[in-house]
């Protein structure tokens, strides 16, 4: 037996959570693609509050500085509290995919578009030019990077087939739907 054969296999990490686990390492796009008008709600409250303060701090307790410096104030106030708003809104979205939050539409969102992508023979987390490897490599260092997402925001951009799911429960039902269209024609 080769070195290979011998070690053990380890199951990926998976933390406790209520709800079923969707994807461990989501694509960019659709965690943005998955996103909940409430999502969007917060997310823009956060971005706003920034510049509320700022400009309620200047009326409070006015900082008589020329308008251009509080117009260069409220700027670097503005692009801070959208990237807040943004890391806000995109982490209320990806804690769905982990079970963290409660998901059950996204559950059922994941299960009809994985299973359209099995009947139409697509694979289903989209096509990668990076080797096998590779994919590996940027699986292990995304995975689970959403909850560390107010220390170092780290997304996922590449197509890979590690996402610490069983996908047979997608090609059960698309033969289970596939059969009942069958019978149904007949």
């Amino acid at each position: 037996m080769t070195d290979l054969q011998q070690r053990p296999y380890v199951p990926a990490k998976q933390p406790n959570t209520r709800y079923p686990l969707i994807d461990n390492d989501p694509h960019f796009k659709r965690v943005v693609k998955y996103a909940r008008p409430e999502d969007y709600a917060k997310g823009g409250a956060m971005a706003a509050f920034g510049p509320a303060l700022m400009l309620l701090w200047e009326k409070l307790s006015p900082s008589y500085v020329s308008k251009g410096s509080f117009a260069s104030i409220m700027r670097l106030s503005c692009t801070i509290g959208a990237g807040a708003g943004f890391l806000y809104f995109y982490e209320n979205s990806i804690l769905r995919f982990y079970g963290v939050e409660e998901n059950k539409r996204e559950v059922e969102r994941d299960m009809r578009e994985m299973v359209d992508k099995v009947k139409r023979n697509e694979p289903l987390y989209g096509k990668s030019s990076l080797t096998p490897y590779m994919q590996g490599v940027a699986s292990r260092n995304s995975r689970y990077s959403g909850i560390w997402l107010h220390v170092i925001p780290w997304f996922n951009f590449v197509n890979h087939d590690q996402h610490g799911v069983d996908t047979a429960k997608y090609y059960r039902q698309a033969e289970r739907e596939l059969a009942a269209e069958q019978a149904g024609s007949k």
